[in-house]
């Protein structure tokens, strides 16, 4: 909204300072503080709403210490999160923006599942709160709308490097004469004559944007991952099938994380405090791969208009540090699955559109081990009660976090080595882009 206003202000009337907001920087900037004012100002007033209607979390017993002394802490926090989300993200980012608009959906659409989960939880007073196939159902209906946008929709493209030689004075093509830059190849029928494959821009990138297949993997030399692969060696017919593989990837992917997240919301500032940690490092990437001279330089592809994904990020990296001040140990609200869900599914759709999906195993590690920890104790108990009566355990209990509660470590221990965990995770994300 802001965004709109200032530049009619500026092209009109040229105030002073207006065309400030032509800068990523300085609305994320502005996102962040706004968010920040939001969550703090607004946060707790909220609670005290929450606790005057008496929602307050029903505890299970599993005989973890300090258990007691978190039953009837207000739940459903997770309405702060995404108003500190939304708010700044509708004030300084451009609405128009295809990206901005599914970051939009995507969190009003998760939250909404997570309040419903969560107030079935409180006021039908229903612990297993809204059925899992439900939850499951909405999450697929996500990632087959992200899916479909990223494939079809014209406004999502790339521009990538294209090889030299550069600054090519005159190409002679077989139908006249070309006088630019550009990527050349001898045509095969005549030596003498040149084909014209590519045009490029002053940093060597494609001069137009063009709808592709493509995303990112670390490690390999190219740092390039062609989802056309996955069907090109049935037959030459099946490669344009690609999106359907890419959808079910997409799927997957918002299931798991959103699910990681949900999982991970189990003490006192872990969920809160590991998103942050995401969410700033998904910003990064947002912000070199939507900016050409970034792009260049770490020679990544170039996505044009995903930089106004860092207006989004900046606003959910505020909303989730302003959270802590309430969620950080001893926690005065619960996020629900209002929060966790939302923050969740932000974070594979934000990792989706800047095609950086393949790196999630790696940036959310600890979603990934809370989830696999859940798995691993779940399977090895089926199984060995089927081979030997009685079933067994690999943890003390799971997820992973209540494993080290029932070995006696503080909460705020078990929370802030996660944290530095979820930090070093980040670091190794980052240098990917360059470990070829």
């Amino acid at each position: 909204m802001l965004y709109n206003l200032f530049e009619y202000l500026n092209e009109t009337y040229n105030l002073p300072g207006s065309g400030v907001f032509q800068y990523i920087s300085f609305r994320a900037a502005m996102a962040l503080i706004t968010s920040l004012i939001v969550s703090l100002l607004f946060g707790g007033r909220i609670i005290n709403l929450i606790r005057n209607k008496q929602i307050g979390e029903q505890v299970r017993e599993l005989g973890l210490t300090g258990e007691e002394d978190k039953r009837g802490t207000p739940t459903m926090g997770g309405l702060i999160i995404l108003s500190a989300i939304i708010i700044p993200t509708l004030l300084f980012a451009q609405l128009n923006n295809i990206y901005v608009i599914i970051l939009l959906v995507s969190t009003i659409w998760l939250g909404s599942i997570g309040f419903l989960d969560d107030y079935i939880k409180v006021y039908k007073k229903d612990k297993e709160g809204l059925a899992g196939k439900f939850k499951i159902m909405g999450q697929v209906g996500l990632g087959i709308i992200v899916g479909l946008i990223m494939v079809f929709n014209p406004d999502i493209t790339i521009k990538e490097k294209i090889d030299g030689p550069w600054d090519i004075p005159w190409v002679e093509l077989q139908d006249g004469t070309y006088t630019g830059s550009g990527r050349i190849i001898p045509d095969s029928s005549d030596k003498n004559l040149f084909s014209l494959i590519g045009f490029a821009d002053e940093y060597g990138f494609e001069t137009e944007s063009r709808k592709s297949s493509k995303t990112t993997i670390p490690f390999f030399k190219d740092n390039e991952f062609d989802y056309k692969t996955l069907t090109s060696w049935i037959s030459d017919s099946a490669e344009k099938y690609w999106w359907l593989l890419f959808i079910v990837v997409v799927i997957f992917i918002v299931t798991a994380v959103s699910n990681g997240a949900n999982l991970t919301d189990g003490l006192d500032g872990l969920a809160t405090g590991t998103s942050a940690i995401i969410g700033a490092t998904l910003a990064i990437f947002a912000y070199v791969s939507g900016n050409i001279l970034a792009a260049d330089y770490l020679n990544i592809m170039y996505i044009p208009n995903v930089g106004e994904i860092v207006i989004f990020m900046s606003a959910f990296v505020g909303a989730c540090v302003g959270f802590l001040w309430y969620n950080s140990f001893p926690a005065q609200v619960f996020m629900g699955d209002t929060g966790s869900l939302s923050l969740g599914g932000i974070i594979a759709v934000v990792a989706i559109l800047i095609r950086k999906e393949l790196l999630i195993p790696i940036l959310c590690g600890v979603f990934l081990i809370e989830n696999l920890s859940v798995v691993l104790q779940v399977g090895w108990f089926k199984y060995t009660k089927k081979k030997y009566g009685e079933g067994r355990r690999i943890f003390k209990m799971s997820p992973l976090h209540h494993h080290y509660q029932k070995l006696g470590y503080h909460e705020s221990k078990i929370v802030t080595r996660f944290w530095i965990i979820g930090i070093m995770l980040a670091v190794l994300t980052i240098v990917t882009l360059k470990l070829r």
